[in-house]
Parts: structure tokens; sequence; C-alpha cells
């Protein structure tokens, strides 16, 4: 599924990365607990999480994680999409829960990891 997709399905607001609504999304992880997203070794994976700070961005970028979905209505600081931009990693905001988040995109065939 590609960026454009998840952005339509979740009604979500992209606020870095538009240039790349092409890249291509295989499986999602839902966490509020990046020890949890530490522990992870897939390409092309979509981290859904209500946790909006900084340790976010950076646990993703160590987990070459590309792109952040920030459910519940979490806004990101300007210093997190500052440091996403520098990162690479496509950061978007949605007003859905983390349970209709991760179902919207399943029913619409994103995989999980496990």
């Amino acid at each position: 599924m590609q960026v454009k997709d998840i952005i339509r399905i979740l009604d979500a607001r992209i606020l870095c990365g538009g240039e790349r609504l092409d890249y291509t999304i295989e499986l999602a992880f839902a966490s509020d607990l990046m020890s949890d997203v530490l522990t992870l070794s897939n390409d092309n994976v979509l981290l859904i999480t209500g946790l909006a700070n900084m340790q976010t961005i950076r646990t993703a970028e160590m987990s070459d994680i590309n792109c952040i979905i920030f459910a519940r209505n979490k806004k990101a600081s300007a210093e997190m999409i500052e440091l996403a931009r520098e990162s690479d990693i496509i950061l978007m905001e949605c007003r859905y829960s983390l349970y209709k988040t991760c179902g919207l995109l399943y029913a619409e065939g994103v995989k999980p990891i496990f």
C-alpha cells in the first residue's frame, strides 16, 4: 500500500515526506513501547503510535522505519518534524484511536509483522 492510500484511508495529515507519497508500505506495527519497536528487523514498516516525542523519531531512525503515524490526534512538535525530515522519515497524524487506525489499515490489506 502506498502512503497516499494510507492518507486517504485514515484522513491523515502529512507533516513531512509529502514528496514520497508513492512510498510502499508492506507491514505495520503498533506500539507505544519503543523498546518493542527496537526489536523489529523488517523493511517497509509503518509504525503506528500514540507516543509523540523525540524518542519515537530516534527509535524509528535506529530501526530503519521510514514511516510513522501518530494516532489518537497526537501532535508532533516542530523539532520532531525537523528530525524526521533530516532522517528521511514520512510523518503523519490521524485522529483515530490506535485500535481503529490498525483496523482500517488491516481491512485494506496492510499486513502485521506478527
